[in-house]
């Protein structure tokens, strides 16, 4: 697969990620990277990412959200890829 094209993927991450920063620094390591999506905390206590990016960024992504923030404590990522939505920006949704 060529590095440069654009892969879509959903995201849920589970265990210690809210309260802990995990959407606003999820933010900003997507903003670093040019991820274009959105991260929402759910009822349940787990974190969901819509994500598009490149392949190798993504895959930059996704290592950071095995860990998430220093005091986040990640049990589970399940990554569900999809279509690409040619997504603009990358928000924090409430």
């Amino acid at each position: 697969m060529a590095t440069n094209s654009i892969v879509h993927n959903k995201i849920l991450i589970k265990g210690l990620v809210q309260g802990v920063g995990y959407r606003a620094n999820a933010k900003h390591v997507a903003d670093l990277l040019g991820v274009q999506g959105s991260v929402k905390n759910l009822s349940d206590g787990s974190v969901t990412i819509v994500a598009e990016a490149t392949a190798e960024v993504m895959e930059t992504f996704l290592k950071w959200c095995r860990n998430g923030p220093r005091p986040a404590q990640v049990s589970e990522m399940v990554v569900v890829p999809g279509d690409v939505l040619h997504l603009k920006d990358f928000l924090i949704l409430h």
